[in-house]
């Protein structure tokens, strides 16, 4: 006869364990030892310093095409597209703060300002979106264009 064993909390408490998680590693910044979770690249002090240089170099928003005629634009397309489109084509409701370009304009006035270029979506679908096309949170660079 063959018995069957079912596994419970009781009889084996190491299996409602959670898994181990990956060892740190050091920070990126030459010299830091620190150690850091997996899936960081510094330290909370380099990471800050870091981010400082990469926007210094980004340039300010204004400089980049989002300045007083963005806003407007941005509220008004809002108001006509108050939805997250990623989320209700998912079936979800969720307000949009963020209009996007569909297409990045990378300085392309014409994409910059055509509407057919926008979509309104929430930070989050936003922030998944943009780090999937620029390579973040461990995606690769996606072709841009």
């Amino acid at each position: 006869m063959l018995s069957l064993f079912i596994l419970t909390n009781e009889c084996c408490p190491c299996y409602f364990m959670d898994m181990p998680k990956k060892p740190g590693h050091p920070c990126k910044q030459a010299g830091c030892n620190e150690v850091i979770p997996s899936g960081t690249t510094y330290c909370t002090e380099h990471k800050k310093k870091s981010r400082k240089i990469s926007d210094s170099k980004r340039g300010s928003a204004s400089s980049r095409g989002y300045g007083a005629r963005w806003k407007r634009v941005r509220l008004a397309y809002l108001q006509r597209h108050p939805l997250c489109a990623i989320c209700y084509r998912q079936g979800i409701t969720r307000c949009a703060s963020v209009v996007d370009h569909i297409t990045p304009h990378k300085g392309d006035a014409k994409l910059m300002w055509d509407e057919k270029n926008f979509q309104s979506l929430c930070v989050t679908c936003h922030n998944h979106k943009t780090a999937k096309q620029d390579g973040g949170l461990g995606n690769a660079t996606q072709g841009r264009g």
